[in-house]
């Protein structure tokens, strides 16, 4: 089986073309191929597909073989493949996650794909849709206590869920393995397990952000949770709407913008790059 290694700032899956190629069981070979020591090694597997109500589908599995319903850094690769392959011919064409839509724009130099900006949709903010066990109807700046330490945390959905803590300490600092791995698989607070996100923010216009991803663990990037955690600063006063933030992830930068409005959508705007190809048995 063909596929293409790419990644989104650091953000790294496994790639497969899969209106050439056919994988009898998607969830086993994401766990297999995903493995770093012994498959090719990434954060996940992708499988880009034509779409039944968007231009192409994104197909996306966690590391651990689990289905995510979506991936910001994914779906800008799946965007790159898509448009140097020339299976499509605008910078601009619709890709599918889960039933979830997404409008893209391409960025590209010499007819290369170097990047793209995406129309993430709406942040969810309920708390019964993230969904997240709270007593308020939107779970903002609330307090939570992950073994020793309290956080307020601020819960948001972008098609999957996060859950946002702002930090004092330079997040390269934070002990994320430690924190991050409670938050994630507390399904008495988080019934399909949560994103957190770490993160401090540096100026009204400036986060640095580290992520544990429900499924993969720390990953160096997340398109989604970058979008969380603009979102949740936004709502808390901490950083300016409707400008372009940018945020530090260990695997680069992201560009978010939102209006602070919950009937608009989050604009997030970053790279795609190719690691490699090649072929693999399963």
């Amino acid at each position: 089986m063909k596929f293409i290694k790419m990644h989104g700032a650091g953000n790294d899956y496994i790639y497969v073309d899969g209106m050439k190629e056919t994988i009898p069981n998607e969830s086993e070979a994401a766990i297999k191929l995903s493995d770093r020591h012994f498959g090719i090694g990434g954060d996940g597997l992708i499988i880009i597909k034509k779409g039944t109500n968007a231009d192409y589908e994104m197909v996306m599995y966690n590391a651990d073989g689990s289905r995510g319903a979506m991936c910001g850094n994914g779906i800008r690769c799946v965007a790159k493949y898509l448009y140097d392959q020339k299976y499509v011919n605008s910078k601009q064409f619709t890709v599918e996650s889960m039933g979830a839509i997404k409008h893209i724009t391409v960025t590209e130099e010499n007819g290369v794909a170097t990047g793209a900006t995406v129309d993430m949709g709406k942040p969810v903010l309920k708390s019964k849709d993230i969904p997240v066990v709270c007593n308020s109807e939107k779970c903002i700046n609330e307090k939570i206590t992950l073994a020793n330490r309290e956080f307020n945390m601020t819960c948001v959905s972008m098609g999957n869920p996060h859950a946002v803590m702002f930090i004092n300490e330079h997040p390269i600092d934070f002990d994320l393995e430690k924190y991050g791995k409670i938050a994630e698989s507390d399904t008495e607070i988080f019934p399909d397990r949560v994103n957190a996100e770490f993160a401090k923010v540096i100026d009204r216009r400036t986060i640095e952000m580290r992520v544990f991803e429900r499924g993969a663990g720390e990953t160096l990037a997340c398109g989604t949770g970058t979008c969380a955690t603009v979102v949740a600063g936004i709502i808390n006063g901490l950083i300016d709407k409707n400008e372009e933030i940018t945020v530090h992830l260990r695997g680069g930068d992201l560009k978010i913008k939102w209006s602070g409005d919950e009937n608009d959508s989050v604009i997030m705007t970053g790279p795609a790059e190719y690691s490699f190809t090649g072929e693999v048995e399963l």
